[in-house]
């Protein structure tokens, strides 16, 4: 993803806040990923981003969530291919790893130049 089109969706987010004066939903800003912006999905991406990988309990004890919220959100960002999910065993434990894919690297970078756009275009100066 170029930073030309990233600065494309900056413009989008000030441009849409200066059509609707005094009322910015962030829900229905054009340009936002819906996907991402969920609290613990965000929480994933961004543990990912900063990590080459991380385990199931890696990312569970890092979230402070629970097994079946975690696998839910996970599953729906694997769908996405945002994430990449490899499972193997250690011995004979089983393990799931977790890994950020350059789509979901793109996805992110995306939600947060849209979120920059919107802070500094709400921000007084």
């Amino acid at each position: 993803m170029g930073s030309q089109a990233r600065r494309g969706s900056n413009a989008d987010a000030r441009e849409t806040l200066r059509a609707i004066p005094g009322r910015a939903v962030v829900s229905n800003l054009p340009g936002l990923d819906r996907l991402i912006h969920e609290r613990m999905r965000l929480g994933i991406v961004s543990a990912l981003a900063v990590n080459e990988s991380l385990t199931f309990h890696d990312l569970k004890l890092m979230l402070s969530t629970t097994d079946g919220n975690l696998s839910v959100h996970a599953r729906k960002l694997e769908e996405a291919h945002y994430i990449a999910c490899n499972k193997f065993f250690d011995g004979r434990t089983p393990r799931t790893e977790f890994s950020l894919t350059p789509s979901g690297r793109d996805a992110l970078d995306r939600y947060l130049d849209h979120m920059e756009a919107l802070i500094s275009a709400t921000k007084r100066d």
